[in-house]
């Protein structure tokens, strides 16, 4: 007696809820926003990337705009995560040598700097500020983010102002692709003074 094999049928993956369909396509407008901006962009390339058709996108979000606001929201979220990542990580010991939720938050930032596509993102977000209603949703996540990093360090103004000058310097460090390391890099560098 000889045994038979079962019938090949084709696997389908799972369907994607609206929401994961969503997920997928502010993930694939990440890379597209990164590298040519809110007016470079091109929503086909995102759909295309997704895997959806280009009417989805636009049932989905509206206006490239939109699509485009959604990425710099999903950037900004990242960030926070990141930083709630490193003061649990700090208040578990797990940071030797940093004594503060802001230090902890501080370095945790230097490590989101290797995502070349997100720091991107957000100099494409201040960039593009130009239109009205870029600006307001990124001067409202940059407030959230502000406030975030405030309640969360209890730190004073002072270093709170430090903080984020000093996450703007390791932005243009990493934009510009200074050697080493960004806890190593200082203003000297980037005006290429020895």
């Amino acid at each position: 007696m000889t045994e038979t094999a079962a019938p090949y049928r084709a696997t389908r993956s799972p369907r994607q809820s609206a929401d994961e369909r969503r997920a997928s396509i502010v993930a694939a407008g990440m890379d597209e926003f990164a590298a040519k901006g809110l007016a470079g962009a091109s929503v086909d390339a995102i759909a295309r990337r997704a895997g959806v058709s280009q009417p989805y996108v636009y049932q989905l979000f509206g206006t490239k705009q939109d699509l485009f606001l959604a990425v710099v929201q999903r950037g900004f979220e990242r960030t926070r995560l990141a930083f709630e990542d490193a003061i649990r990580a700090q208040r578990a010991g797990e940071f030797p040598g940093c004594d503060s939720a802001l230090g902890a938050m501080g370095l945790a930032y230097m490590e989101l700097l290797a995502d070349r596509t997100l720091l991107l993102v957000q100099l494409q977000a201040y960039a593009a500020c130009s239109e009205p209603a870029v600006q307001r949703a990124v001067s409202a996540e940059f407030g959230k983010l502000h406030r975030f990093v405030e309640e969360a360090s209890g730190a004073s103004q002072h270093e709170i102002h430090h903080f984020f000058a000093e996450g703007m310097l390791l932005n243009v460090g990493a934009a510009v692709q200074l050697p080493g390391e960004p806890v190593d890099w200082n203003l000297p560098q980037l005006g290429g003074a020895d």
